[in-house]
């Protein structure tokens, strides 16, 4: 009988991973087109548009990389716990609070510069994010209670809070009954780059910025700090880091906090720049898609930069194919999460190896006395 053999893999595969990755997207692809053929659509053809809508124009380019950018400050911060082996999956939650601390500051001070108002409201964001993903952290060191629960659960009071103020207090009048606030004064935008060095960049905005900055403070953290040497000492499990005597409730406090501030600042520049006020649009998932991107790219800032522009790229192209061939919301969801789970299911792969094997025919003993075979001599 052949039996299937699982086995974990002694080094890396290098530049296999790009196969494997490539392979599990091919399988992807393969099953949404099969999707739009039974919903009555061109398989084929949907797939065209869908890389049509994601990167056959400049401007589907420049919405990738708008998109990108919360995701990857997102991403980034829920790397920074995972290294630790803390699970955040209150991203969501931390990205929703950011936009509403920075929405405050923007309506309490609308007549400030932009060089006083914007860093005033990124201020605000990541201390409302950084301190939302505290508690969580709180909740573990002080009562043991698990953060994925906690965590994930305040994921949904955090939305909540941003609905309640735009359907109430900071509902605008003028909004003919639309839930949003009023719009941010000039100062309180960030703005487009436009024409820049010669090329059109039209919608993409200077929030651009704060990915290198973040990405590189997040490597030179982990790699040249001792808190960031600790941290990954941390890894190895609770028992390791508090037998080591590292100071891990210090450690876990950080990640969490830090985490939410880097959501925190993602959710301000979304609806700065973006929308240029808060409404519940702005709630559209990055937090959730930050988890996928920081496990496909292994917890590394530059893998992370790359996976979070490839599934915003998914998302622009899902949302063209919506447009023009009308297919519902729902299915484009369908899609998203189809092409997810082939890509993480491929990572499986990059572990392990798999195998099939016959099992070995019993060898019969030889009996006691019993002469050897012809032209073998026996052993002295």
């Amino acid at each position: 009988m052949i039996r299937l053999v699982v086995r974990k893999r002694a080094k890396s595969l290098g530049w296999g991973a790009l196969v494997v990755y490539l392979c599990a997207l091919a399988l992807a692809l393969f099953i949404c087109g099969v999707l739009l053929r039974l919903s009555g659509r061109p398989g084929l053809g949907g797939l065209a548009i869908l890389f049509q809508g994601a990167f056959g124009q400049s401007y589907s380019l420049l919405d990738d990389l708008v998109k990108a950018i919360p995701i990857f400050l997102c991403s980034l911060g829920v790397a920074l716990s995972f290294r630790m082996q803390i699970w955040n999956i209150g991203a969501e939650g931390q990205f929703a609070l950011g936009a509403v601390g920075a929405t405050f500051v923007a309506l309490s001070l609308p007549g400030l510069p932009w060089p006083v108002l914007l860093p005033l409201m990124f201020l605000a964001a990541m201390l409302a994010g950084g301190l939302w993903g505290l508690i969580p952290a709180a909740l573990r060191l002080r009562l043991g209670v698990n953060e994925i629960i906690s965590s994930l659960m305040l994921n949904y009071v955090g939305i909540l809070v941003l609905d309640y103020l735009v359907f109430g207090v900071w509902k605008d009048p003028a909004s003919f009954g639309f839930p949003m606030t009023a719009e941010f004064g000039p100062g309180g935008q960030i703005a487009r780059m436009g024409p820049t060095l010669g090329l059109n960049l039209g919608k993409l905005h200077w929030g651009l910025l704060a990915c290198p900055l973040a990405g590189v403070a997040y490597g030179v953290f982990l790699s040249r700090t001792r808190l960031g040497f600790e941290l990954a000492a941390c890894g190895e499990g609770e028992r390791v880091a508090r037998y080591a005597q590292l100071p891990y409730g210090f450690l876990v406090l950080l990640v969490l906090g830090a985490g939410g501030a880097l959501a925190g600042l993602a959710g301000s520049i979304e609806c700065s720049a973006t929308l240029g006020r808060l409404q519940p649009t702005v709630m559209v998932g990055y937090g959730y898609t930050a988890i996928v991107v920081a496990w496909l790219a292994r917890l590394k800032p530059w893998p992370i930069a790359f996976t979070s522009f490839l599934l915003a790229s998914l998302r622009v192209g899902v949302e063209v194919l919506e447009l023009k061939l009308q297919i519902p919301a729902a299915f484009g969801q369908i899609m998203e999460g189809g092409i997810l789970l082939c890509v993480i299911a491929g990572q499986f792969f990059l572990d392990y190896t798999v195998s099939l094997r016959r099992p070995e025919a019993p060898v019969a003993p030889v009996a006691s006395g019993a002469s050897c075979a012809p032209g073998v001599k026996e052993a002295a």
